[in-house]
């Protein structure tokens, strides 16, 4: 009777154990199943975006630039944090809690350095004259030319793209530096149409709708008399705007057809005369006009759709101070590592997502 007594007690202790571990294989499986819910849900909201980007791009003029090199780092970055976590899973089976505590802290550091390196790269797309918030492609308030000249030593300043010229020669840097200087006293206008001109004369004269201006009583004015009008000061003032931050005809920096280019309906646009060509034809007067008003549309997209994907880095590394905390703490081992499962799936999964947002950004883009 003792003996049947034992073997029940022995096959009631197995029956708990079996719930025990029935329940964990139940708590793994829901955890892992809101996590692919959640990757679900990330790749309909970034499929989203790239059907958006490309029906967008269709029927617009599009602006496309190289990457910064900071992505690159960043992608570099990232793709050695999978390897980190995916050595803590493999660590915390065998039961290596040392290496394990190692392998998840480094995860750790590298998902900042992926931010870090993220902000860096929007710092080189801003110094290259990218910006998130659209600025239109080429520069239409403050055009040099529409309203204002300058003529520097006797000679007018040309502009050629983003490149200013002077007899026909690019300006050297000491001179552009001159050009600036004279056009930062033109920054802020005082009262309703007054700036506070201390440099006049001498090397740099203005001309306003092909009439020099002179300097009466600290205001500018025409030979007969004119006071500038405050909208024509505005116009002045975005022209010195666009001196200060080097632009020509185009927001971004650099050369058209090298440093970036224009497409407008897949074709790529040339510039010649300050003016936009296809196909080596002039285009339209109406889409000249609708090419000046087009917003940098495809920036403004890359912005949305890398800094969305940072956003879910940031959220799951946040997640990712909770299973640093259980490392240490003793609360992940060989059987108990759901949340440390859990957390390297989803983070391989924004690994994954954004190889394949700089794969689209780099050959659609």
């Amino acid at each position: 009777m003792k003996n049947d007594d034992n073997m029940n007690a022995s096959n009631v202790e197995l029956t708990a154990e079996e719930k025990e571990q029935r329940q964990k294989i139940q708590l793994e499986k829901a955890k892992k199943n809101l996590v692919y819910v959640g990757i679900a849900s990330v790749i309909m909201l970034f499929a989203g975006l790239s059907s958006a980007y490309i029906v967008s791009m269709g029927d617009s003029f599009w602006l496309k630039f190289p990457l910064p090199s900071a992505f690159w780092i960043s992608t570099a970055i990232i793709v050695i944090s999978s390897v980190a976590i995916q050595l803590a899973v493999s660590f915390a089976k065998k039961e290596n809690y040392g290496a394990l505590k190692g392998a998840v802290v480094a995860t750790f550091l590298l998902g900042l350095a992926f931010i870090y390196f993220q902000f860096k790269g929007y710092g080189q797309l801003v110094d290259n004259g990218v910006h998130a918030v659209s600025n239109h492609i080429i520069v239409t308030d403050g055009k040099y030319g529409d309203y204002f000249e300058v003529k520097y030593k006797g000679d007018f300043i040309e502009i050629n793209g983003n490149d200013y010229l002077l007899k026909g020669k690019e300006m050297t840097d000491a001179q552009v530096k001159d050009y600036q200087g004279f056009m930062s006293q033109f920054l802020e206008i005082k009262d309703s149409s007054y700036f506070e001109v201390k440099q006049y004369g001498g090397d740099f004269i203005l001309y306003f709708e092909n009439v020099p201006l002179e300097l009466k009583d600290g205001k500018l004015a025409t030979p007969d008399g004119e006071e500038l009008e405050y909208l024509d000061c505005v116009r002045l003032r975005d022209l010195a705007i666009n001196v200060r931050d080097l632009r020509g005809d185009f927001f971004v920096r650099g050369e058209l057809g090298k440093d970036f280019h224009i497409y407008y309906k897949g074709k790529e646009l040339e510039y010649k005369d300050r003016q936009l060509h296809m196909n080596g034809k002039i285009l339209s007067n109406y889409l000249q006009i609708k090419s000046m008003e087009s917003p940098d549309t495809a920036s403004s997209y890359l912005y949305i759709i890398t800094f969305l994907h940072l956003l879910h880095i940031l959220v799951t590394l946040l997640y990712m101070i909770k299973v640093v905390i259980h490392s240490f703490s003793g609360k992940i081992n060989s059987t108990n590592n759901i949340s440390l499962k859990a957390g390297a799936i989803f983070w391989h999964f924004l690994g994954i997502l954004w190889l394949y947002l700089l794969l689209f950004l780099l050959y659609i883009h």
